[in-house]
C-alpha cells in the first residue's frame, strides 16, 4: 500500500547542485559554455564542415559567408573547421595535463602530510624549488630544450601545477590526520594506506577538484600563448594559438581569422572560471549561500 502522506523523495546530491546552479546566472552560463566546448571537442571529427588541414589556394582570405561561416585563412582553409578541431587540442592539453598534475600532487601531498617529518621537509623543499620558477620562463626553456610538441606542453603544465596541488593536499592532510575519527581508526589497527585512501582523501578532494577545474583555462591560455609565440605545437596543428598567430599578419585585411581564434579562447576561459567559482560557492561550507 502506498503511503500518500509521505512527501516527495529528497533530491540527490548532483540534482541538488544543479538546482542551486540554475539560480546562479554566471554559474549557469559557465556550465553552458563548458558543455558546449566539451561537445565540440568530443564530436569535432564529425561536425567540422570541411577538412581543417586541406588547402584551397583559390579560396584564400574569403570573408565570412554562408559557405564559410568564419571565412578562410591565408591558405584557403576553413576557419570554423580549424576552430572546432582546435578545441580538441585546447581541452585535451588542459584536462589531461591538469589530471596528471592532480594525481602527482595528491600522491606527493598525502605522503608529505602523513609521512615522517624528515620526508615532509624534503618534499616541501622540492615543492618550493619547483614553485619558484617563473611559469613562462620555465615553459620557454623546456620547449627550447626538447622542441615544440604535445608531450612537452603537458610536461610543462605538470611541473608547474604539481607543487601547488601537493602543498594544498599536504596542508589538508596535516589538519585531518590528528582528528578524532582518524585517531580512532588508527587505534583499531587500520593500515596507513586505508586511512589515507578511505578516510582522509574523500574529505579533502572536493575543494582540490574545484581548484583544478579553475586551473584548466589557465593551461588552455598557456598552450595558446606558447603556440602563438612559435614555441607550442608545430604547424599545421589547428591550435587556437596557431590560428591567432597566422591571422595576426593579415589582421587588417582578414580580421575574422583573429576573431575565430580569440573568441573561443575567451569563452572557454570564462566558462571554466564561472563554473568553478559557482561550484566553490555551492560546495564550500564557509562560502555556501542560502538558497
Amino acid at each position: 500500500m502506498i503511503d500518500v502522506s509521505a512527501g516527495p523523495a529528497a533530491p540527490g546530491f548532483s540534482a541538488d547542485i544543479f538546482r542551486r546552479l540554475r539560480r546562479d546566472p554566471l554559474g549557469l552560463l559557465g556550465l553552458i559554455l563548458v558543455v558546449t566546448a566539451l561537445m565540440c571537442a568530443l564530436t569535432a571529427p564529425w561536425i567540422t564542415p570541411y577538412d581543417p588541414f586541406k588547402i584551397h589556394v583559390m579560396e584564400r582570405f574569403q570573408a565570412p559567408s554562408l559557405v564559410h561561416i568564419l571565412g578562410t585563412d591565408g591558405l584557403g582553409r576553413d576557419v570554423l573547421s580549424r576552430v572546432i578541431a582546435g578545441s580538441r587540442i585546447a581541452l585535451g592539453v588542459g584536462v589531461f595535463s591538469i589530471a596528471v598534475a592532480l594525481i602527482f600532487g595528491l600522491t606527493l601531498g598525502l605522503i608529505a602530510g602523513y609521512g615522517p617529518r624528515w620526508l615532509d621537509n624534503c618534499l616541501l623543499l622540492l615543492f618550493d624549488s619547483l614553485f619558484s620558477f617563473p611559469t613562462v620562463m620555465l615553459g620557454l626553456t623546456l620547449v627550447t630544450l626538447f622542441g615544440p610538441s604535445l608531450a612537452t606542453l603537458v610536461s610543462v603544465v605538470v611541473i608547474i601545477q604539481t607543487p601547488g596541488y601537493a602543498r594544498l593536499i599536504r596542508t589538508a592532510t596535516l589538519s585531518t590526520k590528528n582528528s578524532e575519527y582518524v585517531l580512532a581508526i588508527r587505534s583499531l589497527g587500520s593500515s596507513r594506506g586505508r586511512i589515507l585512501l578511505v578516510h582522509i582523501l574523500p574529505n579533502i578532494i572536493g575543494p582540490i577538484l574545484i581548484m583544478a577545474s579553475m586551473d584548466i583555462p589557465a593551461v588552455i591560455a598557456l598552450e595558446a600563448g606558447l603556440t602563438y609565440l612559435g614555441m607550442g605545437l608545430p604547424p599545421p596543428a589547428p591550435s587556437w594559438g596557431r590560428i591567432l598567430q597566422e591571422g595576426f599578419d593579415s589582421i587588417r585585411n582578414a580580421p575574422w581569422i583573429v576573431l575565430g581564434g580569440g573568441v573561443p579562447l575567451i569563452f572557454t576561459t570564462l566558462g571554466f572560471t564561472f563554473l568553478g567559482e559557482a561550484l566553490r560557492d555551492l560546495l564550500d561550507p564557509k562560502l555556501r549561500r542560502l538558497v
